[in-house]
């Protein structure tokens, strides 16, 4: 919008100074003025009305930018306002000034002396003119007489003569029908001579003469003969405006009295002489000023309105355009100012971009450049600290997503041992959700009452022992039992935690980190190391006294049952069969701890774990509709690397205990059903690759595992049966280990029933490459 204002008014102030300039000498040249005057003053009203239109195009888009409360309008007005004023006000007051110059000096261009002296010289050239015309009719007349005297061919001869004597330029003898009798002088190049109109003969014979000055000079105004004025006017007709100013003669030649009765028309004499050069100029000039002076005198009120129009128009144009430029000069003011003061409300909003630099080499220019210095400065500034925090962030958000992965529980106390924060893991090893319980003691917290006391303990012992040391600088270790959450209080079943404790800084003081692991599966297992050490042992001290006892009470049987009759004989039977029985389950209590205590090693080779299942379900499917056993086997099951006879072993004793466990059912109404499934998982391997395994699960809907058993199923001796030594799980869990796989028990979500599900990461060669 700028560009085009300033283009607008570039283009415009000249045509309207060249309209201006056409309009103010049009008042100078009255021809060019009376021709073009309405042209240039309606193009020059045209241009007004542009400006007009201009101006409240502007004025209108201002009035919205205001009423939008647009940001820098307020400042863009009072700046309009401003130029405004200062270019109008001067205009006015040249505009009034000029009124009255010009009112004052019309009236004083027609003043009474003036026109006087106009007057007088009119009248004296008229007087020096008519005395010329005076003195040639007097000649004309003195020639007339002395021609009357003559004969007509005298006359002729005569008249050169006369006309030398007279000092005339032409003098020349009509009849009254025109007839030229003889002419004597004349201008050069002319044939005929200037004849005498029949008007300017006819009152040459009714009066004593006709006498005129013609070529230009109006005797209009002038006291003149009415014998003249008729033949005159005439004469000056037909001569035209452009004749050199001269004095013309028209007298009848008297007729002689011997010539009277002969003479049938009346001749005339007409003599032509030439006004002297200077007189005819100056003649000519007065006549002009006058004639013009009479013009303007008569015009004045209309020439005072013509000029205060002019002086209006140009008031006008002189104002739209002060306006219109009042508006492009504001505009270029308060640019860099308007840009100033967004880029101040930018940075205020945070928006630290480069503004548009104004290009000008004053102080506003010099500032824009400083404000962009700076706001690049605090950009790169916040670019910097934007990075920092971004790095920040993600460190900490590394930090969290570490801590979150960590298998170890992770707890930060105050200094009055509140809970402040604390990872997934703790949630996870703890059994319970620690959201609610941000900001509480943590004895205060349900289930953690003896972890509390002990962490509480632990500090409590460490703060006495490093007396006089930087605390920070120091950590205790030591291992928690925690009762598991939603179970009966039972030590069997309690939470093994090796925790370890330091001080922390936190807000407001010195605080308490606490780092634990949950350790009841290590617990677990070295349970089972002990106890396969102390099967290894019971078995080689207990199955070398089984064989002799066995031996001695048959021996005793064999010797004695001879000798003993009745009663006692039964007795002694009885006895030693009792015996026999005790030692020979002993010795399968000890065959099952050596089992335990050295399990051959696996031999692994391709397997197809379907036809294993399959051949070990028809040992319990009958194929009536007795049977509750369901399979469903994958189809495209791969090949595992496995050990035939282990395997064969651990699925004999899943479905073995899923039997007793749906024999143990307390809903009658339920029919009883397992269910062996073998199938397919694909996951992705942490180097990138795709992976596949094989899972086989064996289900029941019998009561489930208690809290109890899930906690230590897979240790010996640990079992709900009323029977059996709670070495099965124990032994499929060492047997799924030596296969490189995982297990895990649990119960069904819906609660009816447990769960074994045995996960062989080994494929045979060929179902990895595949797989691959």
């Amino acid at each position: 919008m700028q560009r085009f204002l300033r283009y607008f008014l570039v283009v415009g102030g000249a045509i309207v100074s060249i309209l201006l300039f056409l309009l103010a000498s049009a008042s100078e040249n009255s021809a060019f003025f009376d021709r073009h005057y309405p042209e240039l003053l309606v193009l020059n009203a045209l241009i007004a009305v542009a400006l007009l239109a201009l101006v409240g195009l502007l004025l209108a888009r201002l009035y919205r930018g205001r009423k939008r409360r647009e940001f820098g309008s307020r400042l863009m007005t009072r700046l309009v306002l401003l130029f405004a004023v200062v270019g109008i006000l001067p205009g006015t007051v040249i505009y009034m000034v000029s009124v009255q110059f010009v009112s004052r000096s019309i009236e004083s261009w027609f003043d009474v002396r003036v026109e006087s002296a106009l007057e007088s010289g009119l009248t004296l050239g008229r007087t020096a003119l008519d005395a010329s015309l005076a003195d040639l009719g007097a000649k004309a007349r003195s020639i007339a007489n002395e021609l009357s005297e003559m004969s007509e061919s005298a006359q002729v001869t005569q008249l050169s003569r006369l006309r030398d004597q007279s000092q005339m330029q032409e003098a020349t003898i009509v009849t009254s029908s025109g007839h030229i009798v003889a002419t004597v002088g004349g201008r050069l190049g002319t044939l005929v001579p200037d004849l005498p109109t029949a008007a300017m003969l006819r009152q040459a014979r009714m009066t004593r003469g006709f006498s005129a000055i013609e070529g230009g000079f109006d005797f209009s105004d002038s006291p003149t003969k009415e014998s003249q004025a008729p033949a005159a006017q005439e004469q000056r007709a037909s001569s035209g405006a452009a004749a050199d100013l001269r004095l013309r003669v028209v007298v009848a030649i008297p007729a002689s009295n011997s010539d009277l009765s002969l003479q049938s028309e009346t001749r005339f004499l007409q003599l032509l002489q030439p006004v002297p050069a200077h007189l005819a100029a100056n003649a000519e000039a007065l006549r002009a000023a006058y004639s013009e002076y009479q013009e303007r005198s008569l015009a004045r009120t209309g020439l005072r309105k013509i000029y205060l129009v002019t002086l209006t128009l140009t008031l006008l144009l002189a104002i739209f355009g002060a306006i219109a430029a009042a508006f492009l000069i504001a505009g270029d003011l308060a640019q860099p100012l308007l840009v100033l003061a967004e880029g101040t409300k930018a940075v205020a909003e945070g928006n630290l971009s480069p503004r548009p630099i104004v290009a000008t080499s004053d102080e506003l220019g010099t500032l824009t450049q400083s404000f962009n210095t700076m706001t690049r400065q605090l950009s790169e500034a916040r670019a910097s600290a934007e990075r920092n925090r971004a790095a920040l962030s993600n460190a900490k958000a590394y930090l969290e997503s570490v801590l979150a992965n960590m298998s170890a529980g992770v707890m930060v106390l105050d200094s009055q041992f509140r809970l402040v924060t604390c990872n997934e893991s703790v949630e996870r090893i703890l059994l319970n959700e620690f959201d609610a319980h941000i900001g509480k003691p943590l004895s205060a917290i349900d289930g953690l009452e003896p972890m509390a006391n002990a962490i509480t303990k632990a500090f409590s012992e460490q703060r006495a022992q490093s007396a006089g040391d930087a605390p920070s600088d120091l950590h205790w270790q030591k291992q928690i039992e925690v009762p598991r959450r939603g179970t009966e209080a039972d030590s069997d079943n309690d939470i093994t935690l090796l925790a370890r404790g330091s001080y922390l800084p936190v807000a407001g003081g010195t605080g308490y980190i606490v780092v634990f692991d949950d350790i009841t599966d290590v617990i677990s297992a070295q349970r089972s190391v002990a106890w396969g050490e102390v099967a290894r042992r019971l078995a080689h001290e207990i199955k070398n006294p089984l064989t002799p006892i066995q031996l001695s009470a048959e021996r005793l049987q064999m010797k004695l049952e001879a000798k003993l009759e009745g009663q006692d004989a039964a007795v002694l039977s009885k006895s030693t069969a009792t015996i026999v029985n005790q030692v020979s389950a002993m010795k399968r209590m000890v065959d099952d701890f050596r089992d335990y205590a050295k399990t051959p090693p696996a031999v692994l080779t391709p397997l197809d774990l379907n036809a294993l299942v399959e051949e070990i379900l028809h040992l319990y499917v009958g194929g009536d509709e007795r049977d509750i056993i369901r399979a469903a086997l994958s189809p495209d099951l791969p090949q595992v690397m496995g050990d035939a006879t282990q395997l064969r072993q651990v699925i004999h004793n899943l479905l073995q205990n899923a039997q007793d466990a749906v024999a143990d059912r307390t809903l009658p109404d339920v029919k009883p059903c397992i269910d062996v499934t073998t199938e397919a998982v694909h996951y992705d391997d942490p180097d990138g690759g795709r992976r596949t395994a094989v899972r086989l699960t064996v289900g029941d809907n019998g009561p489930g595992f208690s809290s109890k058993i899930l906690a230590r199923a897979f240790e010996p001796y640990v079992t709900s049966k009323s029977r059996g030594t709670g070495l099965g799980l124990a032994m499929v869990k060492k047997i799924v280990d030596e296969h490189g796989g995982r297990i895990d028990i649990k119960n069904r979500s819906n609660g009816s029933g447990a769960k074994v599900a045995i996960l062989l990461l080994k494929l045979a060669p060929d179902e990895n490459r595949a797989a691959a």
